[in-house]
């Protein structure tokens, strides 16, 4: 009997631990590994992803003095990742309702309608966000998702 596959949306700030050193980097490596050891996993990210991406590693550049060689490095590696990318024009009336009705952020709200949208739980180390869509929506801590053995 084989394990289902894991079906998510991650965050940036789940992402970018896998090139930073931070606390939870280990349990974002362990979600992670399951992009590359099964085929049928998908990760889904609103297309902004890559933006806040961005502007983390050149913030780590400019402010922690982290290598732009490495950091465009890391970006190349992400966008080599088998992620799933959904346009936020699909998925703005839903993240306004969202940021409205539980009083997130506009960015946060995207990440929220999309991980309804394909009925997956959002996988996000925003805390904050957790207790404010607590028992509405599929949001869950990293700190605390149980990452599934990989098949």
């Amino acid at each position: 009997m084989s394990n289902a596959s894991l079906i998510c949306v991650v965050d940036a700030n789940v992402a970018l631990k896998l090139f930073f050193v931070q606390p939870l980097s280990d349990q974002a490596d362990a979600l992670f590994q399951h992009l590359e050891a099964d085929s049928r996993a998908r990760f889904h990210v609103p297309d902004f992803f890559y933006a806040e991406c961005v502007s983390a590693f050149a913030n780590y550049v400019r402010l922690a003095k982290y290598p732009a060689t490495a950091a465009k490095q890391d970006i190349a590696e992400l966008r080599g990742l088998a992620l799933h990318v959904t346009p936020t024009a699909d998925l703005a009336t839903a993240a306004m309702e969202i940021a409205l009705s539980h009083q997130v952020s506009g960015y946060d709200a995207f990440y929220v309608a999309l991980a309804d949208r394909v009925n997956a739980p959002l996988i996000t180390a925003d805390e904050k966000l957790v207790r404010a869509t607590a028992g509405k929506h599929s949001v869950q801590a990293l700190a605390t998702f149980a990452v599934p053995p990989l098949p």
